[in-house]
This record gives C-alpha cells, structure tokens and sequence, in this order.
C-alpha cells in the first residue's frame, strides 16, 4: 500500500453485458431445486476440495430473521455430506444481536443454529492475512479461528445490501470473516470519522473486496461458493425483521470454485427477469454502486467474468441466463 490516498475506481452503477466482457470462462452450476436436496446435490459439483478441517461460511441472521437459508437445509447438507465441519460467523459491527460473543450465541439458538459446532471466529480476537495486490490494505485482519481451517465453504443467501448493493460470496466473505472491531471497521469507517459508515459505494466495494481476496488467496485451491438465489429482499440478512419485503422471483440455486464467476452469474440472473420482476434489486444494486465489486474482482484477478452455465437439472446441458429464468413466477412467501 503507497503512501498516497489510493483513487477508486468508477462504473459501479453500470451493467457490463455478457457479450461486452472479455477473457477466459469458468463453470457455474445452476439448478432450480430449491430444497435441501437441491443444495445437496448442486453441492456435491464443488466439494471434492474440501479436505481437513472445514468451515462452512453462512450468515446465521439476526434474531428471527425471515430471509435466510432454511436452516433444515444447512443441517441436512452437514450431517450428510460434511460431517464434522462447523459453522463460521464473526462478530458484527454495529450494535445488535450479534455484537458481542455472548448476543451473538444467544442469537445462534433464537434462530436454530444448534444442530452443529459454530464457532465465532473472533470470539478471542484477530488475526491479520495478507492483501496481495491491494490498494486500500495491505493486511485486513480476520476473526483468528479462520487460521484453524484447512478448507472453506462459502454457503450465500444473495440478496440485495444497504452498503453493497447486492450480498453474494464477496460480502459473505469479505465482511464476514472480518473481525467486528478491527476489520470490519478498517472497511466501513474512514480513520477518525464520527460516521461508522462513511466509506460508500465504489471505494466500500473495493476494500470488502480486497478483504475477500485475502480470504481466498488464504485458501487457494480448497475454497468453494454456492449461491443460494431465494428471498431476495433488497436488504441484507443482517437487517432481520427489518428487512423489506421480497418482491424479486425466487432463481435457484449456483455453485462454482470461481468466486467472481458464481457473483457475476447471480447478478446477471437477476438482471435476465423481466423488469417488473428485476427492477427493485437492481436499482438496489445500481444505486449503492454494487457491481464495482464484481469489476474490481476482475482486477484483483479472483477469477473470471465469463463462465458456461450447467444446468444439472436437465443432463449437464449449458444454457444460457434466458433459459434458466424463462419458468420463474412472482414472488409468495412459503409458509
């Protein structure tokens, strides 16, 4: 990191067509299943590098949050197909249900998190990982227990977020592994502001992303992503029962070892609806600068913005983002 104030980037408000994108593709795995045997089975696609201790990286919510994957999903996924792993969370930032070790173990059993170990990786403190090529940071400082895992799965409700425009595997991550007092506030709150939340659109999406890469880099070959596309209010998990109400179609479900190439695919499904259908997560999106995290990826080198899209559902056939939204309904709330 060099002495003088680095410069953000722009276009966080502008969608890059596919066929504008250039470079290499990854695979992203699509299925419309949304159950827990969906999950199961899209999960098996990206789990043969989960070796040694793993962690499973999924926002556990607020109390009583409505949003979130369907905790009986979690459960069957872990006791079935990775038994012995824990849950990972971090402390949050702001005051709330999850802002101390002992609210946020409170939350844990408000919201059924009980079926598996979870450990609250800053519960005794942080750790710093490197920022390789970071402009913003040099180190981002992570809940320390991260160091204790051999592989990571990052488990995303994607849904839209105040501060980022839309959640995917960049912000489960990248604001998620960060401990509540050093690193989340190293990429909310600009040093000596009385605002926690000063730091806003391209340049907030730049230093979350550079968290997330610290993570990944961290991993290398032994991290893999679902994105989980259901309940996708324009607000975070994090919002609970505040949260507004969901109006966007439920998708499905993605899943890749390409962390910008799973974002980038979910932000592209949503962009295919119909705008009817499309319009309040996108302006969401739009209106944050939310899709520099996905430019910014690209820079950092975390992976590729173009990808072929496997439908398991029907032979492996790739399709393209028209064909994988063409059945989507209206928004109901399950009971």
């Amino acid at each position: 990191m060099t002495e003088k104030k680095p410069v953000p980037g722009t276009g966080g408000d502008h969608y890059i067509p596919y066929g504008e994108r250039r470079g290499a593709e990854s695979v992203v795995y699509f299925t419309r299943d949304l159950s827990a045997e969906g999950l199961r089975r899209i999960f098996q696609r990206v789990s043969g590098n989960m070796t040694g201790k793993t962690g499973v990286k999924l926002h556990t919510g607020e109390p009583h949050g409505p949003n979130i994957i369907p905790r009986p999903w979690v459960k069957e996924l872990i006791e079935k197909d990775l038994p012995g792993a824990s849950i990972v969370e971090t402390n949050s930032y702001y005051e709330g249900g999850r802002y101390t070790t002992e609210q946020h173990r409170e939350t844990l059993k408000v919201n059924g998190w009980t079926f598996c170990p979870v450990d609250i990786m800053d519960a005794e403190g942080a750790a710093p990982l490197p920022v390789k090529g970071g402009k913003w940071f040099a180190e981002m400082y992570m809940g320390k227990n991260l160091l204790d895992y051999d592989s990571l799965f990052v488990l995303t409700h994607f849904k839209g977020h105040s501060k980022g425009g839309f959640g995917g595997s960049d912000k489960n991550i990248g604001i998620g592994c960060a401990d509540g007092r050093i690193g989340k506030k190293m990429i909310h709150t600009t040093p000596g502001s009385a605002d926690m939340w000063d730091i806003s659109d391209e340049e907030f999406m730049e230093r979350m992303t550079e968290s997330a890469k610290a993570v990944t880099d961290h991993f290398g070959e032994h991290i893999s992503f679902v994105n989980v596309l259901r309940n996708m209010s324009v607000s975070c998990d994090c919002e609970g029962v505040a949260a507004e109400p969901v109006v966007t179609p439920n998708i499905g479900i993605l899943a890749s070892l390409d962390i910008l190439a799973i974002d980038q695919a979910s932000v592209d499904l949503v962009y295919a609806l119909d705008e009817k259908d499309r319009h309040a997560l996108v302006e969401r999106i739009e209106s944050r600068h939310g899709l520099r995290q996905l430019t910014y990826m690209k820079e950092l080198g975390m992976g590729n913005d173009r990808y072929h899209l496997i439908d398991i559902d029907n032979d492996d056939r790739e399709i393209t983002l028209q064909e994988a939204v063409k059945d989507v309904v209206p928004f109901v709330r399950e009971d």
